[in-house]
């Protein structure tokens, strides 16, 4: 396993790439509304990509063909735009997005809902969310990298939720997909010891009932077995001295 250390001017590439995907995202969240497709999504999000000098990474990464991975509901990730799919009231709504700033990737996913959506399925989302935030308290120079895993997945399993395996987060810099890969359950091996300058896309998908999922016929639409909801959180992180730092979300 190969896992780059990045150097300060890297670092600070990489701070860029971040903010700027991140205002990408909180532009998104003001237009998720029920009436609005999944194509529209995905659309206004390559366009925020370009005029802000980025790449859309995910657009024709490995044949996938959007820029935004729109998934809604029982879909867990990879869900692909469409014009014919229009988001409903009390419908729950994945974004992933990445982008390319001067060769270095950002990644980062949130999970919307749709209007009035059912207290069961807010838990879901915010569930999600903080664990998300359990697993980056362990993520310090000095830990291993399992101890993240650990927190997220101890974090979601005490709500019944399940934590999907067959998916899982992974280093980032130059490429958008790097080493480590990062589990979002519990590990029994301590993986690797975290260092400063390791940058680290965590990415909990959580399942409201079984952690099993599968893969549609069009082989990139991950959906749960059980067809109930799953939410998916994402920050870009960076490993410092101290405490983590969030790439992709300046308001923690």
């Amino acid at each position: 396993m190969a896992v780059t250390i990045k150097s300060a001017r890297e670092i600070e590439l990489m701070r860029h790439s971040g903010r700027l995907l991140e205002e990408v995202h909180d532009a998104l969240a003001e237009i998720v509304a029920p009436g609005i497709t999944t194509w529209d999504i995905d659309k206004l999000g390559e366009e925020l990509i370009r005029s802000k000098g980025g790449i859309p990474n995910f657009l024709n990464y490995n044949g996938y063909p959007a820029s935004i991975c729109v998934s809604v509901n029982d879909q867990v990730v990879h869900g692909i735009p469409s014009k014919k799919r229009v988001l409903e009231e009390g419908d729950i709504v994945s974004l992933d997005a990445g982008l390319i700033y001067q060769g270095y990737h950002s990644d980062a996913a949130r999970t919307y809902p749709v209007g009035k959506i059912s207290p069961e399925h807010q838990k879901l989302i915010d569930v999600t969310k903080q664990s998300f935030y359990e697993g980056i308290k362990m993520a310090r120079a000095g830990n291993h990298l399992h101890d993240i895993s650990n927190a997220i997945g101890r974090y979601a399993e005490s709500f019944g939720y399940g934590v999907v395996r067959d998916l899982v987060g992974h280093g980032i810099g130059t490429a958008l997909h790097e080493d480590p890969s990062i589990p979002n359950y519990v590990c029994k091996s301590k993986g690797i010891r975290l260092v400063p300058g390791m940058t680290l896309a965590v990415e909990p998908m959580i399942n409201l009932g079984t952690w099993e999922v599968y893969w549609e016929d069009d082989e990139w639409t991950v959906v749960t077995a059980d067809g109930q909801y799953s939410a998916h959180y994402e920050n870009t992180i960076l490993i410092t001295d101290g405490e983590p730092e969030l790439l992709t979300c300046s308001h923690q």
